[in-house]
């Protein structure tokens, strides 16, 4: 059965990938894509060979930053279409370098784009989806496996561990409202919004350098690795097509936790 789909960070990369592949299932979706002009919802054209009306996914404004943004967004797509069925939610860009490095700052925009973000995101659809008694929240996060949790990543990988909690928590608490959770993590370190991995390098200079000197080599070693992570197509789309396959699941079948694919298989 076709699903109303808000996709968060849908402009390209993962989270495009992924709300392309849900279009393709037959769902009806609404990209997030940040400003879009003040464009209103754009309606998708039928699939000529599949007649789906999800076929292409609508750009909508998504600031997830913004609670104005969230709640008109979410209040646009319950106007056309009546509801919301799922909501996916895209992780931030990666964090590199020494935990000490980053300000206090840094990591409350780090903690925002991965957490605070999908709370408002949630709050705003929670309430329509417990009162019809269905919905589904999924969160799409890429894990590295092992080396996502080397040092210099560290905080990428709490970043991972917060989504998984997350998703197992409220995975518990709305399931006497019939309303599931799941992340979705894959195993490569992957953007939400690019091939190429948008890095959060740290503010502090001095306590990065001080790092760098007593461990020397270590950050180019970090980068070679992540460079080395070719971010294909085909990747894209594994993880893309683990999301659709959890959307598609019956209710009631779904795990908390889905790892999606594993960086030397064919990408």
């Amino acid at each position: 059965m076709s699903k109303i789909i808000l996709v968060t960070g849908a402009s390209s990369g993962l989270g495009a990938a992924t709300a392309q592949a849900l279009a393709e299932a037959g769902h009806i979706i609404y990209a997030g894509m940040g400003a879009t002009s003040g464009r209103p919802p754009i309606a998708a054209e039928p699939d000529r060979a599949t007649g789906h009306r999800g076929a292409r996914p609508r750009p909508i404004d998504l600031d997830v930053a913004d609670q104005r943004s969230v709640r008109a967004a979410v209040t646009d797509i319950t106007a056309e279409a009546g509801r919301i069925d799922c909501v996916v939610h895209t992780m931030g860009p990666v964090p590199r370098g020494p935990i000490e490095s980053f300000t206090p700052y840094q990591l409350a925009q780090i903690y925002d784009a991965n957490v605070l973000s999908t709370q408002r995101v949630n709050r705003a659809v929670l309430p329509q989806m417990r009162e019809r008694r269905d919905g589904l929240l999924v969160w799409v996060a890429s894990g590295g496996g092992p080396a996502g949790e080397a040092p210099y990543l560290a905080l990428h990988s709490e970043g991972v561990a917060a989504i998984g909690h997350l998703a197992a928590s409220y995975a518990k608490e709305l399931a006497g409202f019939g309303v599931e959770a799941t992340a979705v993590v894959a195993d490569l370190i992957v953007s939400a919004t690019g091939r190429r991995l948008r890095l959060v390098r740290p503010d502090d200079l001095d306590a990065a350098q001080a790092y760098e000197g007593r461990y020397p080599g270590l950050v180019e070693r970090v980068d070679a690795h992540l460079a080395d992570q070719a971010v294909t197509a085909a990747r894209l789309a594994r993880t893309a097509q683990a999301v659709a396959a959890v959307v598609d699941s019956p209710k009631g079948t779904r795990p908390p936790r889905v790892t999606a694919g594993a960086p030397g298989d064919g990408g």
